[in-house]
């Protein structure tokens, strides 16, 4: 099944630079499983030790928000469009 993952600017040096990738995954799990096979140390940046999602690394399954629990079971379908963000910070 696959399923469109659109990429960070600061995660595209994992993926040549592409804005948008193609994978495979019945959850998101499998998913970031899929994307670090082709695109390797990808899922390292986003999921920490504890196998969950980084704490500022938001999640969206077609428009929608990965709840807060920030666990990588959220099903996927064929056509999903996954997209990562990484929470910017900063400020004077």
């Amino acid at each position: 099944m696959e399923i469109k993952v659109d990429i960070p600017t600061p995660l595209r040096a994992y993926t040549s630079g592409q804005r948008s990738v193609r994978a495979a995954g019945g959850d998101l799990a499998e998913l970031l499983e899929n994307l670090d096979q082709r695109y390797p140390g990808l899922r390292a940046r986003l999921v920490g030790d504890d196998g969950r999602l980084r704490r500022f690394i938001n999640v969206f399954i077609n428009d929608g928000e990965i709840p807060v629990r920030r666990t990588l079971d959220a099903p996927l379908a064929k056509g999903d469009n996954v997209t990562i963000l990484a929470a910017v910070a900063g400020g004077a």
